[in-house]
């Protein structure tokens, strides 16, 4: 599939499509007139690149996953790395989650303060 294509299946621009390989976490073939062209598998890859990058890790750091997701092969030092991001994950979910807990408190308190009459002082 084109570029365009790939685009519009996974939802990425095609900039950050041609980041994703200049980052070495995407790769393409060329047609005879040059244009990019990409297997179904890039779909799912890109997809995975997306939520890689939202879990907040670099490209560096995904670089270096992407061949553990083909081969299911991981070096202790990857392993480690991972951990650590996966930590770093849990604490943002418990950050939110309290957040989370304090907006329901004040749309609590609002809500009883929106039923109550209004007495003038």
């Amino acid at each position: 599939m084109r570029i365009g294509e790939l685009a519009d299946r996974t939802g990425v621009s095609t900039r950050a499509l041609r980041y994703y390989e200049e980052q070495h976490l995407l790769a393409s073939e060329r047609s005879p007139s040059g244009q990019r062209t990409y297997p179904e598998v890039a779909v799912d890859r890109v997809r995975l690149i997306q939520q890689l990058y939202a879990a907040g890790l670099a490209s560096r750091s995904i670089v270096e996953l992407l061949p553990c997701v083909v081969t299911g092969v991981a070096s202790p030092e990857l392993l480690d790395r991972l951990a650590v991001q996966r930590a770093r994950i849990d604490a943002q979910i418990n950050d939110l989650i309290d957040t989370r807990d304090r907006l329901d408190q004040i749309l609590v308190a609002a809500a009883e303060s929106a039923h109550r009459p209004c007495v003038p002082m």
